[in-house]
């Protein structure tokens, strides 16, 4: 079991964020927070949680550093004793706002994990993205977590975006690098609906040549691919379980939980959540739909695809592409051999 808690709240709007995030609701914080406590607890009966039996908490945003770590402190008396041993609990966070004093806090609260949105340490390409921290502000942040305590930092490199060249990106990934991470996450920019890029939608560029030389210069960094966006001499636990099919419990207005066949979704609108957080819409997986997610996780990730879920003419396919080279068959499971073809070896398959 997974645990997912959703903060919708940000000190800016990314020019290419999608995401349920807000810089105008503020004052709304103590209330959320409050409404979170309901909504865990209302979960924690629904998903008929035992204790020691949550593997990974990940708080994501929006910018969790945006709220202050005593708010978290009732979610996590709650959830204690659900708690396996040695968890990982992992929060996003921004440079601009994660300062010492909440490291600290969080740390004090057993989050042990940081995954900093940095995205770029060019001061021009941060400005295009409208990211609210430097590069200075991004290494410094990066070093203070280390000097809290923390021993797992992930951070995020955007590319794809145009402008972006070779030097630039390998000064990006050289500097990241040089930080004491252990995971690093590379995504390309994609242009959503509803984002101030989305009227221009020349702003993602991407070259294959491009991607395909930052992946194996990631690689030759020691860092191992383990999913299309995720390298590290670490590999996360709370991502290992999304797609590896897990339950998962999404707190928070905008967040996605599951359970076997039934997907919940908390209402998007924060007011609203706030004023009834048991307000969730729920979604009925047909088994087809369940197999069809799994292939596409599957074959995108190290966690590959077992034989066992194909039908006979899914798993003729899956061996014509073995003989091509293009899947590996190990222990009655398919590994992708090159995840930029993900979507579409998964589309020949289903």
């Amino acid at each position: 079991m997974l645990l997912y808690i959703h903060i919708p709240f940000c000190d800016s709007k990314c020019s290419y964020c999608a995401f349920n995030s807000y810089v105008d609701k503020f004052h709304l914080k103590e209330n959320y927070m409050r409404a979170l406590s309901t909504q865990l607890e209302f979960e924690l009966e629904r998903f008929d949680v035992k204790e020691n039996s949550i593997e990974s908490i990940f708080i994501g945003g929006g910018t969790p550093s945006t709220v202050e770590p005593k708010h978290y402190k009732t979610l996590f008396e709650t959830l204690k004793p659900y708690l396996v041993d040695n968890i990982e609990i992992t929060s996003e966070a921004n440079p601009n706002s994660a300062t010492y004093e909440w490291l600290e806090g969080m740390y004090a609260l057993g989050v042990n994990r940081i995954s900093f949105g940095v995205q770029s340490f060019n001061k021009e390409k941060l400005k295009i993205l409208n990211r609210a921290h430097s590069a200075d502000q991004a290494q410094e942040a990066v070093l203070s977590d280390k000097k809290v305590g923390f021993k797992n930092i992930s951070l995020d490199l955007i590319y794809a975006t145009l402008g972006d060249t070779k030097e630039l990106l390998k000064y990006d990934l050289e500097t990241a690098i040089s930080l004491p991470i252990n995971h690093l996450s590379a995504y390309a920019l994609i242009i959503e609906e509803g984002t101030p890029f989305q009227s221009k939608p020349h702003m993602s560029k991407e070259r294959l040549s491009l991607t395909s030389w930052l992946f194996k210069t990631i690689k030759k960094h020691g860092f191992e691919q383990y999913e299309i966006s995720n390298f590290g001499t670490y590999k996360s636990t709370h991502n290992l379980g999304y797609w590896r099919y897990k339950d998962y419990i999404g707190l928070g207005s905008g967040a996605v939980g599951k359970l076997g066949l039934q997907r919940y979704y908390p209402t998007s609108d924060v007011e609203e959540y706030i004023n009834n957080p048991t307000l969730i819409k729920t979604e009925s997986l047909s088994q087809e739909d369940k197999k069809i997610e799994q292939i596409f996780l599957g074959l995108r990730s190290c966690v590959g695809v077992h034989k066992n879920i194909l039908n006979e003419k899914e798993l003729q396919r899956a061996n014509i592409l073995v003989d091509e080279k293009k899947l590996s068959l190990e222990s009655d499971t398919f590994y992708n051999n090159e995840y930029l073809l993900a979507d579409e070896i998964a589309l020949f398959i289903s």
